[in-house]
């Protein structure tokens, strides 16, 4: 549904996105995620043709958009950072002129404001000034005008931003199910929002794109954790000669019955030796508590990049004195 090769955007001396490219099929939910500044915004302002890039390309559906912009965009529909909303509309006025501008005509328009107004749950107050709303409801009637026309691209850059918890979950749910239909890019420097709606996270730091990966496969981790028999002295050496383990350490009680001990173990990359790790420990007559591969939060993984791509731009004489 979208490809993206190589694209780069310069202000000047100053390189907002540089080399980014990216596949993304039909039906995803994809989750842009970096530090505010990181390039996010200036990649889509670019897909959805409101800002031109420096180099490479862009297509959605095939369509390029430096050579059809208005043909990708009536495939796109899109909700900026600041909502485009005029308070002193009524929803009903609003959405239709939105409507209107999109190319609906007749009939058309009342229905595409009606099926969008119960998509995202604003029904009952069509007929409201969009000022009389809670920030909540305008980020509402803000995604509806993004989805008047049934994009086959849904963009929402930090669709959260501002709202309080009650409000995040509620348009959290409206996003999933808004995917049943169209391909979601959720631009955001928070990871719960990530963590929440994304089954796929791509990564920005200083305008490169660092990470592009299943959510579960990036917080997965090389180690495992096991709960065994606290009497279990010899444990470190008999999981460290199962083939494939770097190393064992010990983490104290199992905080769930203290019976047991915590041993986490490091592997090689790739699938850990769970099945061998088990059979160790049933050989040499420790008690099992449990065993379960060990997972690293999304923010652990982020600051890990953060400082990997810090490293990178010092060698490269970039990162400063």
């Amino acid at each position: 549904m979208i490809s993206i090769r190589q694209l780069s955007r310069r202000y000047g001396s100053l390189v907002a996105v540089d080399d980014f490219s990216v596949e993304i099929g039909r039906g995803e939910i994809v989750g842009l995620l970096g530090h505010n500044g990181a390039g996010k915004t200036t990649v889509m302002k670019i897909l959805t043709g409101f800002l031109e890039a420096s180099g490479g390309s862009v297509e959605v559906g095939g369509v390029d958009v430096s050579a059809d912009r208005a043909g990708v965009q009536s495939r796109i529909g899109y909700l900026p950072e600041n909502a485009p909303l005029y308070p002193e509309m009524l929803v009903q006025e609003y959405l239709a002129t939105i409507a209107e501008l999109r190319g609906l005509e007749g009939d058309a328009v009342p229905a595409a404001v009606g099926k969008a107004a119960v998509a995202v749950g604003v029904q009952a107050h069509l007929v409201r000034p969009i000022g009389t709303l809670s920030k909540g409801y305008r980020q509402r009637v803000g995604i509806a005008q993004a989805i008047l026309h049934e994009p086959d691209v849904l963009v929402l850059d930090e669709p959260t931003n501002g709202l309080d918890p009650v409000q995040i979950q509620s348009i959290r749910q409206l996003i999933r199910e808004l995917s049943e239909k169209t391909t979601i890019i959720l631009s955001t420097h928070i990871l719960q929002e990530i963590e929440a709606v994304c089954d796929r996270v791509l990564i920005m730091i200083e305008g490169r794109l660092v990470a592009d990966e299943p959510l579960a496969e990036l917080v997965a981790s090389d180690r495992v954790r096991l709960s065994l028999a606290a009497d279990a002295s010899d444990a470190e050496s008999r999981l460290a000669a199962v083939p494939g383990v770097l190393g064992v350490t010990a983490r104290g009680p199992d905080p769930r019955d203290r019976r047991f001990g915590l041993w986490s173990v490091s592997c090689e990359p790739g699938a850990p030796p769970v099945g061998a790790l088990i059979d160790a420990a049933r050989g040499a007559g420790f008690e099992i508590g449990a065993v379960a591969p060990e997972t690293r939060t999304l923010e652990s993984v982020f600051e890990e990049l953060q400082q990997q791509r810090a490293s990178e731009l010092l060698a490269s004489g970039e990162g400063g004195a």
